[in-house]
């Protein structure tokens, strides 16, 4: 079965090798210089920030292991980790708004090197206050640097579509190929090197150290609404009022939970489903081979972006539907495929078809990830980015606690079962807010055509 791994793998390589090699111009948005140099300085940084999230992912609950604690511990680790980004999450982003995003982006850097130092205590408090550090660090990542983005975009003057590439290159990089490099880099300082698992998280406040010196050096301070006189509290009603007022907002909003909830549900599951016997797989290879997924992902959805037709709302619906099929695999195949009773072992049957499904699964979020920034730089209104931003991770991370907290309760069918509604659901919302953009849009262009009837009618002369 070893061979079967490579397998996956190499056709994985060559597919999305052959996509990035033969695009054409048609696939390619012509840009300017001072674009590119933008562009390149803003994924440097991103990839940078991606590896010091990446570096430490795969150590995490081995070093707390290692430490002595069982999985009740790391398990109250966890939650604590996506509480804390929760109950933070949408303070830090309201001020990312007013203090400033290049301020916030900093502000991740420090939060998350002082969480990976935590690291070097085996004491629970110690570690605990690392989670919830680590949680605040995690809201910044997802809200204050696209903010940031976006606004500098638009403030130099780049057109509109621009943005979307440089959204599908960071996802390429930073969610893919940066991910498969530190996660062989991680395991090289601590098993080939014999550094120890702590190491990896020495290694990830070095990456980011050096990005904040990127930031500090290069960018320029962009705001949501710097005006004093709006509290914190004025923020947050704010932005509720837009999420509320605007159906577009709220679609998406529930779109990225519904998504986001099945894939950090996912990120527990999958280990378990492909080895329910204690099957021996290679979880550092089949974790490359998901990142390689979603580098085929993302460079579809570059593609997909680079034209006029189809629109990312109307493709994401089929995206949804697709991924939704691929976590209802596991429901599937424990009804028509007899379960192994041996233990130990290569992975069965059911795994192989499962691990097909999963890396389908990971190609659509290499898909979502640039598609949704971009829909989000088109609904959500500036003066409220990282606040409304972090608003929507609010249900994400309370889904995401109770999920950690009841996660032996339910069968792993059940779980999967779960996941595939919701994502079938944002399918659903995805085509509702389809057509609310087209009734939007068809107003707006009624709107100009009349301006522009307007403009051109000649006056009356009389007499």
């Amino acid at each position: 079965m070893e061979a079967f791994y490579w397998l996956v793998f190499g056709w994985l390589a060559v597919v999305v090798a052959a996509m990035e090699l033969s695009k054409t111009n048609r696939d390619r948005a012509s840009t300017s210089s001072a674009f590119n140099s933008f562009k390149n300085n803003y994924i440097l940084v991103y990839s940078l920030m991606m590896a010091g999230d990446w570096l430490q992912g795969p150590y995490v609950y081995y070093l707390y292991s290692q430490y002595g604690y069982g999985k009740g511990d790391i398990g109250r680790l966890f939650i604590a980790g996506f509480g804390s980004s929760m109950l933070f999450g949408t303070i830090v982003g309201s001020l990312a708004d007013k203090q400033g995003r290049k301020r916030a982006s900093v502000t991740y850097c420090i939060t998350y090197i002082l969480s990976c130092m935590t690291k070097h205590s085996p004491q629970f408090k110690v570690l605990m206050l690392g989670r919830v550090l680590g949680g605040i660090a995690t809201s910044l990542l997802f809200s204050a640097f696209e903010s940031w983005l976006v606004a500098e975009h638009n403030k130099r003057g780049f057109e509109p579509q621009w943005l979307s590439i440089t959204f599908s290159k960071a996802i390429f990089l930073g969610n893919g190929l940066v991910a498969i490099i530190a996660g062989l880099f991680a395991n090289l300082l601590t098993d080939n090197l014999g550094f120890g698992p702590v190491a990896p998280f020495d290694a990830a406040a070095c990456f980011l150290a050096i990005g904040m010196a990127i930031i500090l050096s290069t960018w320029t301070e962009n705001y949501g609404d710097p005006s004093d006189t709006k509290g914190l509290l004025t923020q947050f009603q704010v932005a509720a009022s837009a999420i509320s007022s605007d159906e577009k907002i709220a679609l998406l909003g529930a779109i990225q939970s519904l998504f986001e909830g099945s894939m950090y549900t996912f990120v527990f599951l999958w280990t378990p489903a492909l080895s329910p016997n204690d099957e021996d797989i290679p979880h550092g290879f089949i974790f490359a081979t998901f990142m390689l997924s979603s580098m085929l992902g993302s460079s579809i959805a570059s593609r997909l972006m680079a034209r006029p037709t189809p629109r990312v709302e109307s493709y994401m619906q089929l995206v949804f539907a697709v991924a939704a099929v691929t976590l209802l695999l596991p429901v599937i195949t424990s009804f028509l495929v007899a379960p192994s009773t041996v233990k130990g072992g290569s992975i069965s049957f059911g795994g192989c078809i499962q691990l097909v499904g999963f890396c389908t699964f990971e190609a659509c979020v290499g898909i979502f990830w640039p598609s949704i920034m971009k829909m989000r730089s088109q609904y959500i209104p500036e003066e409220s980015r990282s606040t409304i931003m972090n608003f929507f991770r609010i249900p994400l991370n309370i889904f995401v606690c109770v999920v950690l907290y009841n996660v032996s309760a339910f069968p792993m069918t059940v779980m999967f079962g779960m996941c595939s509604c919701f994502l079938f659901l944002a399918s659903l919302l995805q085509r509702r807010l389809m057509m609310v953009s087209e009734i939007h849009r068809s107003k707006s262009q009624d709107w100009t055509d009349m301006k522009e009837r307007d403009t051109e009618a000649e006056p009356l002369n009389i007499g």
